[in-house]
């Protein structure tokens, strides 16, 4: 689903990307203007939930399609990129990646600049957590703990022993196992909603 034709406007401010919808839209000051499907993480190797923002265009070739523009997440490599499976459009079945036609991509890739910011929203799916755990999850846990003055590293998704020091404490003083894991009770008592797999 493409609503356009080339790019003839190169000034578009944001990717607004939505995972339950599997959509991609071009935004010019909050307007929306240009929607494309797209295909999307699957459930074990999900899409990042956040916003972020476009570090590197490539022209690319074979699998990952015509086109590569990378994004920012601090916990993996993830980008939005064309395919060679044009099939798997409009699905969940990504290892998290952002998959377009390889035509779309190449108009989106041409309408915008590094820089350029990408907010992909959509549900995030409740997963026990554990130190060498990545993800949207692990983020939103750091934040509360920081929030919470627990915590004083970085927010950066990535559930280290420094996260699992953190963690313990706050599970302590909440009256709940001190195991450095998160559970489903850890994350109602950080105030963290999630969607049950």
């Amino acid at each position: 689903m493409s609503d356009c034709g080339g790019a003839e406007q190169t000034n578009w401010t944001e990717i607004l990307i939505d995972l339950s919808r599997c959509t991609l839209t071009l935004r010019q000051a909050g307007e929306s203007a240009k929607v494309y499907r797209v295909a999307v993480g699957a459930g074990k190797t999900p899409t990042p939930v956040g916003r972020f923002h476009i570090i590197h265009k490539a022209r690319w070739g074979g699998g990952f399609g015509t086109r590569w523009m990378g994004l920012d997440v601090p916990w993996g490599t993830y980008g939005i990129h064309g395919t060679d499976k044009p099939g798997s459009i409009g699905q969940r079945v990504s290892h998290g990646c952002i998959r377009m036609h390889n035509r779309d991509v190449e108009a989106v890739f041409e309408a915008v600049e590094a820089g350029t910011p990408v907010l992909i929203a959509g549900p995030v799916n409740y997963q026990p957590l554990a130190q060498g755990s990545r993800g949207t999850l692990v983020q939103w846990v750091q934040e509360k703990l920081q929030v919470l003055g627990y915590y004083e590293g970085t927010c950066d998704g990535i559930f280290d022993s420094e996260t699992g020091a953190a963690l313990s404490v706050f599970q302590k003083d909440a009256g709940l196992p001190a195991n450095g894991q998160v559970h489903q009770p850890d994350l109602l008592k950080l105030g963290i909603e999630v969607e049950r797999s």
